[in-house]
């Protein structure tokens, strides 16, 4: 119910004492500090409402029918589609084809005359490119058996891969492991489209065993990639929480352009990382988003501007603080400069230009804290710890005291402007957990995060990622099956 009082009960109080106004000012603490409590649980559930993808670190997934978000991205004067230099990709005519089917005229010309008659001269020749019928190949193997004059039989030894008496060979458990994790079909799924393509119906068992083998067969070129992470002087790093026997667990990944590494922990924090063998010891610069645990290796670092963007728009649309456009501008324009730096064959930006950018770096984040003074807290008795910031008061302290690893990017081309490159290697791990709910078992997660790994490293260096599937079931294969990397 609402609290009054006139000014003869406050007259009241006063004449009652010292206790008494002690007591009526310590009650009126209580319900300001309520207030305030209340005035933030209202102030976040308001932002809550106003977060999608566009302005936070929401998925897309999650924007439901909230408006469509807006493109940071300047439009240009170019015509959608294709671009000049762009290399189109379209089917191009064989030489020699598989087969060759002749139409033969008939009939007869306006003339009278038979067209079949005629002088016979280069056909027309179009080319139908199609998939044939699919049907498993059986091989029998046949080990040669002799009786020697004494009695004893000896019998040749069947090769690697032949060992049992019937059995799938090393394309086909390749394809299953292609389509179990890359291509995250359910197991189910699998059996399904075996039964339809090739009459061969694969249990659950069988296809989590082809699984087991691929991933006992990476072990050492996981190895190889994290080593060539480890030698490169940037390394992208990030986590998403997944589910793993109805439990949260985190994986983490760190990445290069040509090289992926992920890495499943029951921990998201320092204990993970250093468990990963990746950054302690590191070299390099480790762009990540900023998550705490990062700070706590001593090596470079470099923030995404992708997180700092959303969160930028988000003060700018949602609080009306025309600092945050400003400084949107501001990182864009830096990245418009270093682009085409780069493209100059530059590795930074001229001391001069980065001193006028940090300059009005600087000056920006002066305005928001002007934007967005620290208020009047009152610390509750008995309350520790530092008093609670507004989410923008922290990101203009990020922007503050991280100002090197933010602008990092135009002083060290090597440095991209964002950590999309990371996102994108765990994207397809949420896309795992909406198809299949998550992992059920440890060994699950540890197979996909090995094969994964493998497989985005195969893409990223342009390599065919079948006949790298293949080859983890060839039994006389090179120990690391990434050309290169041994």
């Amino acid at each position: 119910m609402p609290f009054q009082m006139s000014r003869d009960e406050i007259r009241a109080v006063y004449r009652q004492g010292e206790d008494a106004v002690v007591a009526l000012i310590e009650m009126l603490i209580q319900r300001l500090n309520k207030l305030d409590k209340l005035e933030e649980e209202v102030a976040s559930l308001k932002a809550q409402v106003s977060k999608n993808s566009h302005n936070s670190s929401k998925p897309p997934s999650s924007d439901m029918f909230r408006p469509a978000p807006k493109s940071l991205r300047e439009p240009s004067n170019r015509p959608s589609g294709g671009q000049p230099g762009h290399r189109g990709h379209h089917l191009q005519r064989v030489k020699n084809p598989d087969q060759i089917v002749k139409h033969p005229l008939s009939g007869r010309c306006s003339c009278g005359l038979a067209l079949s008659q005629g002088r016979l001269k280069e056909p027309d020749c179009h080319q139908v490119f199609d998939v044939p019928t699919i049907k498993l190949k059986v091989t029998e193997h046949q080990a040669e058996t002799r009786e020697c004059a004494c009695g004893l039989c000896h019998t040749a030894e069947f090769p690697a891969g032949a060992e049992a008496l019937v059995q799938y060979g090393e394309r086909i458990s390749a394809l299953t492991v292609y389509l179990s994790q890359y291509q995250l079909l359910p197991q189910k799924r699998i059996a399904e489209m075996m039964a339809d393509w090739f009459g061969a119906p694969l249990s659950q068992g069988t296809i989590n065993n082809m699984v087991g083998r691929a991933h006992a067969r990476l072990e050492l070129t996981e190895e190889a990639i994290k080593a060539a992470i480890r030698a490169e002087p940037v390394m992208n790093n990030d986590e998403t929480g997944m589910r793993v026997g109805g439990q949260l667990q985190w994986e983490h990944s760190s990445s290069t352009p040509r090289h992926t590494y992920y890495f499943c922990h029951a921990r998201r924090g320092t204990v993970a990382l250093r468990e990963s063998g990746l950054l302690e010891g590191y070299k390099g610069r480790s762009v990540h988003d900023g998550w705490r645990s990062y700070f706590e290796f001593d090596i470079l670092h470099a923030l995404c501007n992708a997180h700092h963007l959303r969160e930028l728009v988000f003060v700018k649309e949602e609080l009306g603080q025309r600092w945050a456009g400003t400084m949107i501008s501001l990182l864009c324009q830096i990245k418009g400069t270093v682009d085409r730096a780069r493209k100059a064959n530059r590795s930074s930006l001229a001391a001069a230009t980065r001193e006028r950018y940090l300059h009005r770096y600087h000056r920006i984040l002066g305005a928001g804290y002007r934007a967005n003074p620290l208020g009047n807290e009152i610390r509750a008795p008995g309350a520790r710890g530092r008093l609670k910031q507004p989410p923008t008061r922290n990101l203009l302290d990020r922007l503050r005291d991280h100002f090197a690893e933010t602008l990092a990017f135009m002083s060290d081309f090597q440095v991209p402007f964002d950590n999309n490159l990371e996102e994108r290697d765990l994207r397809m791990t949420k896309v795992k957990q909406k198809v299949s709910g998550g992992f059920r078992s440890t060994a699950g997660v540890q197979a996909f995060c090995r094969i994964r790994g493998y497989i985005s490293t195969v893409r990223k260096q342009g390599l065919n990622v079948m006949e790298h599937l293949v080859a983890c079931f060839h039994p006389d294969g090179p120990a690391v099956l990434i050309p290169g990397m041994a």
